[in-house]
């Protein structure tokens, strides 16, 4: 017959400590992630960039004229025609950005 062998156990203390621990690491993550990806968020201009591209097209084959002024979720889109250029701002906030054009 085998002899059963004494296994050695944790104590409840022991297994309480250690899931209160995992517990805090998986909320400091969770918490960490979330900032990530709420700055993310509020960092992303891909629908503004994609509403410039479409607007650069419409100048390019002459589908609106200058000057050209729009709001587009909360960004202010100016076109303005310069000598040689032409000159594409568009700014929210403190955020500013320009795009130079050059057409031939």
């Amino acid at each position: 017959m085998v002899v059963l062998k004494k296994i050695k156990g944790a104590t409840l203390i022991e297994v309480l400590t250690a899931s209160v621990l995992i517990v805090i690491v998986f909320m400091i993550a969770s918490l960490s992630f979330n900032t990530v990806f709420s700055n993310q968020i509020k960092r992303d201009r891909t629908a503004i960039d994609n509403r410039v591209k479409e607007l650069e097209y419409l100048f390019i084959h002459h589908k609106i004229k200058l000057p050209y002024t729009e709001d587009f979720d909360g960004w202010e889109v100016i076109i303005t025609s310069m000598s040689n250029h032409t000159v594409i701002s568009y700014s929210k906030g403190d955020v500013e950005l320009k795009k130079r054009l050059i057409v031939k």
